[in-house]
């Protein structure tokens, strides 16, 4: 009997350790990816092509913020779960043709000057979201594209409570990519004519998956299972739940799919995968030696006239 409480016992310390160590980690991984209060130079730094991502140089980027500020005016909204959300709002007087631009992992509305700014001299009323956590949205966490998905929802409802007639296009990079494509998952009214995705993942654990092997050379298991239960704990949502391949399958709105071949952070394969799961009417469009974000870099004339092509197809010019 006493060797057997003494086994019990030690045991009993053996799987507390155990959890604690689970409990550390799980925080860790949440902590590094996760959290919007802890820097991510680590992981764009081991992903250096994304050059932050997409950016030519400081320069440029803050001639790009400088334009945003200049040709916008803040706007709020509150989401379903109580937060106050930012958006950049800048319109013509004379169009109901809207684009919903939404930013990609650590980077914020500001940083988007540069799309922002080619619609807006195109035609289009622009709204640059500030995903929640990000920018001058609240948020103390990295939505990763699911819980903003529903955000987006409510600036698209935003939109049509201005205007009843608008038409609507949701345009995003990267992270802000998946965030598109996993809102077409859901019942959208039907002022969202299209959308477009450049750069987006699959699913929030194969990125994951991905980076973890790249960055710390692991593999997902135990990893991400902690990690997800931990997101659960103090983001409110499952790693696995956050699927764009998923999504994708119940798309009705058009989509066109971008990718450079040469993106070493959300790698290439992604692109065929995401583009097969959708059912709705799809493009895609490769252009050949570019890296993360850097299609309509390295190919402008190409990239704008694809996306210009696409988007006369549907929506009353």
């Amino acid at each position: 009997m006493k060797i057997f409480k003494r086994f019990m016992f030690v045991l009993s310390i053996i799987l507390f350790t155990f959890l604690i160590m689970l409990s550390i980690l799980g925080n860790f991984l949440y902590n590094y990816a996760i959290s919007a209060k802890t820097s991510k130079k680590d992981i764009l730094n081991k992903n250096s092509e994304t050059e932050e991502i997409g950016k030519d140089n400081l320069t440029e980027e803050k001639i790009f913020e400088k334009w945003l500020t200049a040709n916008t005016q803040s706007v709020y909204i509150t989401s379903n779960d109580g937060l106050k959300l930012h958006s950049y709002e800048g319109m013509h007087v004379d169009t109901d043709k809207w684009v919903i631009i939404v930013h990609g992992y650590a980077s914020q509305g500001l940083e988007m000057g540069d799309f922002a700014e080619i619609f807006f001299n195109k035609g289009y009323n622009i709204l640059v979201v500030d995903l929640r956590g990000a920018g001058l949205s609240d948020g103390d966490y990295i939505g990763m594209g699911w819980k903003d998905r529903l955000d987006i929802l409510n600036w698209i409802n935003y939109i049509v409570d201005k205007s009843k007639e608008s038409q609507i296009i949701l345009f995003g990079v990267s992270m802000g990519a998946s965030t598109v494509m996993m809102t077409t998952g859901e019942t959208l009214p039907s002022n969202v004519k299209l959308a477009i995705e450049d750069s987006g993942y699959t699913s929030v654990c194969e990125e994951f998956e991905y980076q973890l092997d790249k960055i710390f050379k692991l593999k997902a298991f135990p990893f991400l299972n902690v990690a997800s239960i931990t997101t659960k704990v103090r983001a409110g949502y499952f790693l696995e739940e956050a699927s764009a391949v998923k999504q994708l399958k119940n798309a009705k709105v058009p989509i066109l799919f971008i990718h450079g071949s040469l993106d070493n952070f959300v790698p290439f394969y992604m692109l065929e995968k995401n583009f097969n799961s959708a059912n709705a009417p799809k493009e895609k469009l490769v252009i050949e030696n570019a890296g993360h974000i850097r299609a309509s870099k390295v190919d402008p004339e190409k990239y704008w006239k694809t996306v210009e092509d696409f988007i006369e197809k549907y929506i009353n010019l």
